[in-house]
């Protein structure tokens, strides 16, 4: 891939797409494959907003049965599916462990036990995968015995029992993101990272004809010119179109604050759930032989380029979680290795929790506020962005003056992610690539897909670049393919975005002095810019002091 705003030639898009996470991602390829010519633009980093603070669960929203949203459940049960299909080495089935209890009305069993028999219902079709692998089971209800005796660190105290039910987990949201923008660019899109919108054009009619942008990396503005423009701007969304008004617009976005803490391995196999004495949920993930725990979902007010995670917002975390989950010891401020998290977008304002809103989406059509040719998207939630962008491509249709052809983003697989397969193409390519240990090439295999020759073929070509970085087996030659293949321009999109190297938390000054030295090779920066670099990587990747 290459950022087209280096030397864009000046022609007209059909459409111009503000915001490179997962929701405009999914947007340029639906576009794209239908037709279209397609520019997309992100300030910061594809996926490295709220599309990567995730709890990178693919799910159906068993809660949102509570709120009577069933349509909202329906259609992320099928898109679940779909994912599954079209990214197979992302996408995976996990067992969940819903425990029960007394201590609340939502925790009694014969409650949970409606739920899963209506959650199954709605998920009738999760047995149509391509893949037999990604097929998900049944329900089962255990009994507090048997619970403890797959995970020992549930809390005993109240404990009745769990239901054990499937839902999806993305084993790297940042990657499937980009693989929605590899996937776009496979069908002519025009991408760039780090490329802020500035200000709208506008015609002799005074309807929006594109977007001056100014490239952070050059410090060059150029003015793209589009039929259409659509707002993706997520928590930034209102911000946009105060840029497009010429003056601040009064918000009309809730925002939802979200975090997650990664601590030593606390569960086995299964993801412990279960609800809090405020109605809420909290989440324990396995993950990469870590723990996974989560979320948040507090009202934000102000500005999203400040908000940042807190040690208030931490604590609070720690706190609910070592109330509802536990037995022989508290987990502790310490116990942090790392932490992430982000803002939602929410649409809906006649909640009094910013909890229960709705994780539905809008689509908007701007002309009724005076700016033809502008559509905002706003809202939504990973598992349904794909069907987010199907049903904007349907506003598109009627506004621009040219044939579209029909969706095909449910029926073939994303770029890198073309495989039948997913088990027997792991085993495959470790018993083909003998000269890696096979750790290594299960991890990698999943992360790259159909690309993993291309990622070992740098690594063969010096043993310096095959040294492993991690328990994984996470390697140098990882760097030079990001910066080469995936427009990685900074050390935090390599080691947070195009790899796992310090999704753990950070893996030590001389990892990512080695990281660094590649990156300063490949993308030509000087000691300074190098120095800069990772300072501010360590900074991002510190567990918040105050």
């Amino acid at each position: 891939m290459k950022r087209f705003i280096e030397d864009y030639d000046g022609s007209q898009f059909d459409v111009i797409i503000i915001g490179g996470g997962i929701s405009g991602a999914a947007v340029a390829y639906e576009a794209a494959s239908r037709g279209l010519s397609v520019a997309l633009v992100e300030k910061s980093d594809f996926g490295g907003a709220t599309s990567a603070a995730t709890s990178k669960l693919i799910h159906g929203g068993l809660r949102y049965l509570a709120t009577g949203e069933i349509l909202l459940v329906r259609e992320s049960l099928r898109e679940r599916r779909i994912l599954e299909n079209i990214a197979p080495n992302f996408v995976y089935p996990v067992p969940f462990m819903f425990l029960t209890g007394n201590r609340f009305l939502s925790q009694r069993r014969w409650i949970i036990e409606m739920g899963m028999i209506v959650y199954e219902m709605l998920s009738f079709d999760k047995g149509w995968t391509w893949d037999k692998s990604k097929r998900i089971p049944r329900h089962s209800i255990i009994s507090a015995r048997r619970v403890l005796e797959l995970e020992p660190h549930v809390k005993r105290k109240g404990l009745t029992g769990a239901a054990i039910y499937y839902d999806c987990m993305s084993i790297f949201p940042e990657r499937l993101t980009l693989a929605f923008i590899k996937s776009a660019v496979k069908y002519g899109a025009k991408v760039a990272n780090y490329a802020k919108v500035e200000s709208f054009l506008f015609d002799h009619n005074k309807h929006v004809a594109g977007v001056a942008v100014r490239d952070l990396l050059t410090g060059k503005t150029v003015e793209l010119r589009g039929k259409l423009t659509i707002n993706c701007g997520g928590p930034w969304a209102d911000i946009i179109l105060g840029i497009a008004h010429k003056k601040p617009k009064d918000e009309i976005l809730r925002r939802s604050e979200g975090i997650h803490i990664i601590t030593r391995k606390l569960v086995n196999s299964h993801i412990v759930t279960g609800p809090t004495k405020d109605g809420k949920h909290f989440f324990v993930i396995p993950w990469r032989d870590h723990s996974l725990i989560g979320t948040t979902d507090k009202e934000y007010v102000g500005s999203p380029d400040e908000w940042r995670v807190t040690k208030k917002s931490i604590e609070e975390l720690l706190d609910t979680v070592n109330e509802n989950f536990g037995n022989f010891e508290t987990i502790r401020y310490g116990d942090v290795l790392y932490a992430y998290g982000g803002l939602r977008p929410l649409v809906e304002d006649q909640t009094k929790d910013v909890y229960e809103s709705s994780r539905k989406y809008e689509i908007y059509d701007n002309a009724k506020d005076g700016l033809e040719n502008l559509i905002t998207v706003e809202g939504g939630k990973y598992t349904t962005s794909r069907n987010l962008a199907v049903s904007v491509m349907k506003v598109v249709a009627k506004k621009i003056k040219k044939p579209i052809g029909k969706s095909i983003s449910h029926s073939q697989y994303l770029a890198g992610c073309e495989i039948t397969d997913i088990e027997a193409f792991v085993e495959k390519s470790i018993s083909e690539n003998s000269d890696f240990p096979p750790r290594t090439v299960d991890y990698l295999a999943r992360i790259y897909g159909t690309e993993l020759p291309n990622v070992l073929a740098i690594a063969r070509s010096n043993k310096g670049l095959a040294q492993p970085l991690n328990r994984d087996g996470e390697m140098l030659a990882q760097v030079m393919y990001a910066v080469r293949n995936e427009m990685a321009k900074t050390l935090k999109d390599i080691v947070l975005r195009r790899t796992g190297i310090a999704t753990l938390g950070n893996p030590g000054d001389e990892v990512l002095a080695k990281v660094a030295r590649i990156a300063a090779k490949e993308l030509k920066w000087d000691a300074s810019r190098q120095a800069k670099e990772l300072a501010e990587t360590k900074r991002a990747l510190e567990v918040p002091k105050n």
